[in-house]
């Protein structure tokens, strides 16, 4: 099943507390925004927003500047709805990250939870020539994957898992780490999970 089909199943089917990955405020987000002291005027891209919350904390914060991406159209509609009028002041693409061509450069690439879902080289390499693409020197890469001990799978497929050295291995050496930490996400139905969580900057 293409991952398309994949995701818009996964989303037409789910009610949000049903999907692992669901949280009840983006703090860790936040938090790696709050590490790299980001400012509201700074150009802003999630990719994998599927319903994240994300948004709507960063609009309420004033910023002004923001994308979402994701391969799910129900995902990015639900956000579209909750929104409400506030959407419009949003940019969005449904598309598949390793395909994605950027027409624009960002400030931040934030990423919670997709790079791990690449578990081929040449899936990673694409993914990477989009990132290329969307960001310029100095923009922050801020990325989010399962750590080294988090689940070996998530919605039924194969994930590929990391500690700090090893996303900074796969982006070096055209970003340089700025910083990493652990952080435990416990999932709607109480199941922790682990994740990695790295700052990067281009060079």
């Amino acid at each position: 099943m293409e991952p398309h089909d994949h995701w818009r199943r996964i989303y037409e089917t789910k009610r949000p507390e049903d999907l692992s990955w669901s949280q009840a405020s983006p703090s860790p987000s936040l938090e790696a925004l709050e590490r790299i002291g980001a400012k509201p005027s700074m150009s802003f891209v999630d990719v994998g927003a599927g319903q994240s919350s994300l948004a709507d904390v960063l609009l309420d914060r004033g910023w002004k500047d923001l994308s979402l991406v994701d391969v799910s159209e129900p995902a990015l509609d639900a956000t579209r709805q909750r929104l409400g009028d506030r959407a419009a002041r949003l940019r969005w693409e449904v598309v598949d990250v390793r395909h994605w061509r950027p027409d624009r450069s960002f400030d931040i690439w934030h990423d919670r939870a997709v790079f791990h879902f690449l578990t081929g080289l040449g899936e990673r390499t694409l993914y990477k020539r989009a990132l290329a693409e969307g960001t310029h020197a100095g923009s922050y890469l801020i990325i989010a994957t399962f750590a080294l001990d988090g689940p070996e799978q998530c919605s039924g497929l194969p994930v590929r898992r990391y500690d700090a050295a090893g996303l900074a291995l796969e982006f070096a050496p055209d970003f340089h780490p700025v910083a990493d930490w652990l952080q435990t996400h416990v999932t709607p139905w109480g199941t922790d999970q682990r994740f990695q969580w790295a700052i990067l900057r281009r060079v």
